[in-house]
């Protein structure tokens, strides 16, 4: 196999499995996967978490959980192979950013740090400059809902709406959100609902 087909591989399954986590695990042993730039992917496992928010471990079983949510909602979004793979690559950025501050394990700046990256990632396989740039942009605005509603300074509302769809933003926070082993699925919904309040 080589390196596009295994990206085609991912692609299939991304976009037809209804739990794409398991043709993931699947693939993970793959020898492929440790190197550049699957290996990107493969930093994800050995990546911690706060076990306070994300009691499901390390990233890669967080991003499991939410390519699976994902994949219940793709028929939502506008472009359903981009909302995937921005499923797939929205914590990208966590093994390069996280650190234990004061005990805790933080990820500050994940989302720019793995916009960049997701580019990177990309980068090497034969797809569209549009498919890319709208694949990195759910990457980099994919924390803004809760930015917004916590009133943080990382905000940007209007980069945000410019640069992206703030409906495709609303999907993937959401599944970002229930890919998490103690999701309050009522709750989550929520406060997706007030974010588009907010930024419409």
């Amino acid at each position: 196999m080589t390196e596009n087909q295994l990206f085609s591989a991912i692609c299939e399954h991304l976009l037809q499995d209804k739990t794409p986590s398991r043709y993931l695990e699947q693939v993970f042993s793959h020898p492929l996967f440790s190197e550049y730039p699957f290996d990107m992917l493969q930093k994800l496992k050995t990546t911690p978490q706060s076990p306070i928010h994300h009691p499901e471990g390390s990233v890669w079983n967080h991003t499991l959980l939410v390519v699976d949510q994902a994949a219940k909602v793709r028929d939502k979004s506008r472009d359903p192979a981009a909302f995937m793979w921005a499923a797939l690559l929205h914590d990208i950025g966590k093994p390069a950013t996280t650190r234990e501050r004061k005990g805790k394990i933080t990820s500050y700046n994940h989302d720019n740090i793995g916009a960049a990256l997701a580019r990177k990632f990309l980068g090497e396989f034969p797809l569209d400059a549009p498919f890319v740039k709208t694949v990195c942009n759910l990457v980099k605005y994919h924390m803004h809902p809760f930015y917004i509603l916590h009133d943080l300074p990382f905000a940007d509302m209007a980069a945000m709406k410019r640069e992206t769809d703030i409906e495709e933003i609303a999907l993937l926070s959401l599944c970002d959100r229930l890919g998490r082993a103690n999701a309050d699925k009522e709750k989550e919904e929520s406060a997706v609902r007030e974010f588009l309040q907010k930024a419409k």
